[in-house]
C-alpha cells in the first residue's frame, strides 16, 4: 500500500531551525491525512502534528507556534518546519499514514515511515 520515507533530521543548538520530508508512494490518502510523531528511549511514541485531507490540523501543546505541518501536493509529500527547537524536541521524528476503521471514525496510525533523528543541543 502507501510506503512512507522521512528524511531532513540531524542535529541543531536550541533555537535553531529543522525542516522534516515525509515522502508518499502515493497521490491518495484516506481522509485522515498524514501524521508527525516523535518518540524519545524509555518514553511512548507521542503525536505531534497531524493534517487531514481537507487541510485541517492539530498540534501539541509543547510545539503550537514552534512547528508548522503542511502538505506538497506537486511532491507527493508532508513537510514539518520546526523552529526554535529545545532540547526537549530531542528524539526519533515518524510520519505516518493515518486511516479510520469505519467511515466517520477517530483517525489512527496505520503505516509508518522508518523514522529520522533530530537532536537538539542547549
Amino acid at each position: 500500500q502507501v510506503q512512507l520515507v522521512e528524511s531532513g533530521g540531524g542535529s541543531v543548538q536550541a533555537g535553531g531551525s529543522l525542516k522534516l520530508s515525509c515522502a508518499t508512494s502515493r497521490y491518495i490518502l484516506s481522509r485522515c491525512g498524514i501524521g508527525w510523531y516523535r518518540q524519545v528511549p524509555g518514553k511512548e511514541r507521542e503525536l505531534v502534528s497531524r493534517i487531514s485531507s481537507d487541510g485541517t490540523t492539530d498540534y501539541a501543546d509543547t510545539v503550537k507556534g514552534r512547528f508548522t505541518i503542511s502538505e506538497d501536493k506537486f511532491k507527493n509529500s508532508f513537510d514539518l518546519q520546526m523552529n526554535s527547537l529545545k532540547s526537549e524536541d530531542t528524539a526519533v521524528y515518524y510520519c505516518a499514514a493515518l486511516v479510520s476503521l469505519s467511515t466517520g471514525a477517530t483517525c489512527s496510525p496505520f503505516v509508518w515511515g522508518q523514522g529520522t533523528q533530530v537532536t537538539v543541543s542547549s
